[in-house]
């Protein structure tokens, strides 16, 4: 079958077994496949020589009580369960309304699995849903969202040298490094004789789903010019699987199962569950347009968020200022500055709730949400009309799924997250149980009552630790975790539907929720907690692949100290998602105010092209270290009618580099934000005269 849209179009494969998916316009480039490896030259009888190529399962499930896979899969995966072999093919329908394929499988007993598979945007969403209708209650521990295979129909045999898989891993501060290692390199070239499980099993376990990887992953075939790529839409913990028997790689995912997660789920008859949301492509081209189309799906979402948002303004967080310890009277002092400026949102960082003594921290204090007097001796909401009243939006901080020791919340112990029957404390922090009905009038009051009360148009969401394994529930840890997962859902839902206009902004100790389910509930996202550091331009280049650069919120902080050619390399960062100031603006001087003005200007003529423009990489010379960053890198974003591009240099840096233009079409030169030279030269963009740590932003329109 054939499946297109306006971005893509595909040929899909899918039936009781597998699911294949290649470009259309590649088609004749398919390549016959061997049945056996009778080629090979160990085999002595090619009359009895072992398969080469076998059908996949479209699902793969696992039910406790059922047989191990065998084959040495135990510990490495659970995918290829003999579950699957009890499931045949009832039917299969496209739908009339939304041309989605449901596949339903069946089982003796009634038990059912139903896939769907429907176009969103510039992908293929992908879930499976379990339903029970034995006369008995099934426990499951896997249950995959997507599982691709065919991989790679270009090639004949096992595609020795040829398959790639990309992967993004992610830690406090650097998020997003793409990580390329073959197929070769993970040691999963297909064992000789076929049928033994292999598999590069990875993900991460907690409440935090950007840590340690993000939830995207690639598959390229280099020779034939193809990116399979799939994105898991998961708040908590998740998995994806890398892996083979024979001649084909599969590319399988969801939520984490038992044996990574800790995870099972009871049925009951009657009763159905169904899995994560993922989102698969395939695309003739690189990994970039693969990532292009599976962030695609998140923008309907973002559009519908306040009608503010669409300009994309700057904003203001005293966080780099304060560090902690925010005051009335510098706020409004600052506010006078920022709306000179041309910034839109002021946003009041943690500590604003500490109570009045000297030895409190704002990590340890959070989880009462009531104004320390002496910081905010009006009160929050007269702060917010005197923000409001400068012409400027309103913001404030607040983590309100996780309580602190020093807060009178920390010991409210019936209403908050237990493990193995003890309240589940993270060092300074504890959860709140987000089903507890007394919990969310709790948050009714003490979080949203308060944002509405004193007028804020601007939350910005924290959440600073992760729940680890899980949480106490009758089906054990990961399944407490995920229903958890589903609180936080509701959560956020909650809030929208209370205050509908509020802007909000995902945090997660910088970018560790960054996945598409929280993605798309939210206006923008907190890229990383790298402040001040050097290494901000490499990560906010990488997160164009992984987040939609309209949703990445960029630190920029300003300081007195700071030389032009300084604010530049920390203002261009800013470029390559949403700008956000923070640091002394007060105590700026006349022409580094300037300055930031100029790069506010500049900020706004590019927001078509930062909005709704397409990413391109030239990092070919980057040093492998982003703490101590060598050679340099640039960006280049384009519609149709704008082009910004975003060059940032490091140690040891070439004097003048070049970026390729898109399309033939002819570019004129129209902003650049320093000094730095330069041309255009065809289709090639020329940046030279460089030195160790310059920066340029520039702004080209088509003629």
């Amino acid at each position: 079958m054939c499946q297109e849209n306006k971005i893509a179009s595909y040929c899909i494969f899918a039936d009781q077994k597998w699911l294949w998916l290649y470009p259309s316009q590649l088609t004749s480039k398919l390549s016959p496949r061997r049945e056996t490896v009778a080629n090979e030259s160990w085999v002595r009888d090619k009359s009895k020589a072992k398969p080469a190529i076998v059908v996949e399962p479209l699902v793969h499930i696992k039910i406790v009580g059922d047989d191990q896979p065998g084959q040495f899969g135990p510990g490495r995966t659970t995918l290829w369960a003999t579950t699957n072999d009890r499931f045949a093919l009832q039917s299969q329908w496209r739908e009339e309304k939304d041309g989605a394929v449901v596949t339903v499988l069946r089982e003796e007993s009634g038990m059912v699995v139903e896939h769907r598979l429907e176009c969103d945007a510039g992908a293929l969403r992908s879930e499976t849903r379990f339903v029970n209708g034995s006369r008995r209650a099934v426990r499951l521990e896997l249950l995959t969202s997507f599982a691709l295979s065919g991989i790679t129909p270009f090639a004949g045999d096992d595609a020795s040298g040829r398959l790639q898989v990309h992967r993004f891993r992610a830690v406090w501060s650097a998020e997003g490094k793409l990580v390329s290692e073959s197929i070769e390199g993970l040691h999963l070239e297909r064992v000789y004789a076929g049928g033994i499980k292999l598999s590069e099993r990875f993900g991460q376990v907690g409440s935090m789903p950007v840590r340690g990887w993000f939830p995207t992953a690639l598959v390229e075939d280099v020779e034939a010019g193809v990116v399979w790529g799939a994105r898991l839409g998961c708040p908590t913990s998740w998995q994806m699987e890398v892996a083979r028997r024979y001649d084909d790689v599969v590319l399988a995912g969801g939520y984490a199962d038992r044996e990574f997660g800790h995870w099972t789920k009871t049925v009951e008859p009657g009763k159905s569950f169904t899995s994560t949301p993922a989102w698969v492509t395939c695309v003739a081209g690189s990994i970039d347009d693969a990532c292009n189309r599976l962030l695609s799906v998140d923008v309907a979402a973002v559009d519908s968020q306040p009608a503010i948002e669409h300009d994309l303004p700057i904003g203001y967080n005293d966080w780099g200022t304060s560090w902690g310890a925010p005051r009335e009277d510098k706020l409004l002092q600052t506010a006078d500055y920022l709306v000179s400026l041309g910034v839109r949102y002021l946003v009041i960082d943690a500590g604003w709730y500490m109570p009045n003594t000297d030895s409190a921290h704002w990590a340890t204090t959070m989880g009462d949400w009531k104004a320390n007097a002496s910081r905010f001796p009006r009160g929050l909401a007269a702060t917010a009309a005197a923000i409001r009243a400068k012409g400027l939006v309103p913001g404030l901080w607040m983590e309100p799924e996780h309580v602190a020791r020093d807060s009178r919340a920390f010991h409210e112990l019936d209403h908050l997250l237990h493990r193995d029957g003890q309240p589940l404390t993270l060092e300074v922090r504890r959860a709140w149980d987000l089903d507890d009905p007394w919990v969310k009038e709790y948050i009714d009051v003490h979080v949203i009552g308060l944002l509405k009360d004193a007028g804020f148009e601007y939350l910005k969401l924290d959440y600073s630790e992760t729940l680890g394994i899980g949480v106490d529930h009758e089906d054990g840890l990961g399944e407490g975790l995920r229903r958890h997962g589903e609180g936080t859902h509701a959560l956020f839902t909650r809030i929208h539907d209370a205050l509908p206009e509020l802007v909000t902004e995902l945090v997660s100790a910088g970018g560790a929720r960054m996945e598409a389910s929280l993605l798309q509930l939210s206006s923008m996202a907190s890229s990383t907690d790298a402040h001040e550091t050097l290494e901000i331009p490499i990560i906010s280049a990488a997160l164009h692949r992984l987040v939609l650069p309209r949703q990445s919120l960029i630190w920029a902080v300003l300081n007195r100290e700071d030389t032009i050619k300084r604010l530049g390399y920390t203002l261009g960062s800013a470029f390559l998602g949403r700008m956000c100031l923070s640091g002394d603006v007060v105590g700026l001087r006349e022409e580094q105010l300037a300055f930031v003005k100029k790069a506010i200007d500049l900020y706004k003529q590019a927001v078509p092209a930062i909005r709704a423009g397409v990413s391109r990489y030239f990092t070919k010379h980057l040093g492998p270290s982003w703490r101590h960053p060598s050679g340099w890198q640039g960006v280049t974003r384009a519609t149709n009618s704008q082009v910004l591009a975003v060059v940032h240099c490091f140690k040891d840096s070439p004097e003048s580099v070049c970026l390729e233009l898109p399309d033939s079409g002819s570019w004129r030169l129209t902003n650049t934000l320093t000094d730095i030279s330069v041309s255009i030269r065809g289709s090639t963009l020329e940046v030279s005269d460089i030195s160790d740590f310059d920066a340029q932003v520039i702004l080209l329109e088509r003629v």
